[in-house]
C-alpha cells in the first residue's frame, strides 16, 4: 500500500534525525511519535501525537495525564494509554538514579530535576519527604501525603517516625502546588516550623523545604524561611 510505504519511510527518517542529531533536534510531538511507532505500529502516528501535545501542553502533561482522558483523544486505545504511562515511569527513574545515594547538596540540579520530574505535573498536592544520613546522601524518600488540587495532609509525626525508620539524620520536604505558582502559602511556613520543632529532640536537620511549581521551583532556605 502506497500510504504503508509513506508512513515507513517517514519513521526511518525519524530514527535516523534522532540517532544522529538526538533529541534536542526533535519536537515534542516528534519525541512522542517515535515512541507512539512501537505502540500503534501500522498507522500514521504524527496526527495523535500532536492531538495530544495540543491537548496536554507538553511531553510531561501526556505522560502524566489520566489514563480515561488519554483515551478521549482520536487513535489513542487503552493499551496505548497505559503505555503512555511508562514515559513518566522511565523519567522519574532516570532521574532518581542521578540521586540516590549521593550527597543531596553537591547533587542540587540533580535533586531539583528528580523532584520535578516526579511532581510537576500532577494534578493533586503531594508531600515528600527525602531521608538523608550523616553524610548527607539520599537513602530514600516517600510521599507522606497526597490530596486535593490545593491541599495534602501532613502529619509531622508521620515524618518524624519515617525519619526514624530510616536512620536518617536530616531531611528535604517537598510538595507541589498544582496551581502553577511556587509560592509558599502561610500554611506551608506553619507547617514546617511546626515540624522543625518536632524534629529538633531527634536531632533530625530539617535541610530545606521545596515547592513545585508548574514553572518554577522555591526553596525555603533561598527565601529565607528556614
Amino acid at each position: 500500500m502506497p500510504g504503508t510505504a509513506h508512513h515507513t519511510g517517514h519513521r526511518d527518517r525519524l530514527r535516523e534525525k534522532l540517532t544522529t542529531a538526538g533529541g534536542l533536534a526533535l519536537h515534542d510531538y516528534e519525541l512522542l511519535e517515535l515512541y507512539l511507532f512501537r505502540c500503534i505500529p501500522r498507522r500514521d502516528v504524527k496526527p495523535i501525537a500532536k492531538d495530544l501535545i495540543a491537548r496536554f501542553g507538553d511531553l510531561g502533561g501526556v505522560a502524566t495525564a489520566p489514563l480515561e482522558q488519554l483515551t478521549t483523544v482520536k487513535g489513542v486505545s487503552e493499551k496505548t494509554a497505559a503505555e503512555l504511562k511508562l514515559i513518566k515511569a522511565l523519567a522519574e527513574r532516570l532521574a532518581r538514579e542521578q540521586v540516590i545515594g549521593r550527597p543531596a547538596i553537591a547533587s542540587w540540579s540533580a535533586l531539583i530535576t528528580y523532584c520535578r520530574t516526579a511532581m510537576q505535573h500532577a494534578t493533586t498536592e503531594q508531600f515528600r519527604v527525602l531521608f538523608l544520613d550523616r553524610k548527607n546522601k539520599l537513602i530514600a524518600d516517600e510521599i507522606l501525603g497526597e490530596g486535593t488540587i490545593d491541599h495534602a495532609p501532613v502529619y509531622p509525626r508521620e515524618v518524624v517516625k519515617r525519619a526514624l525508620a530510616h536512620e536518617a539524620s536530616a531531611i528535604i520536604l517537598v510538595h507541589n502546588h498544582p496551581s502553577g505558582d511556587a509560592t509558599p502559602s502561610q500554611a506551608d511556613i506553619e507547617m514546617t516550623r511546626s515540624l522543625m520543632e518536632i524534629c529538633q529532640p531527634f536531632e533530625i536537620v530539617v535541610h530545606d523545604h521545596l515547592v513545585i511549581g508548574r514553572e518554577n521551583t522555591a526553596s525555603f532556605k533561598t527565601l529565607g524561611l528556614i
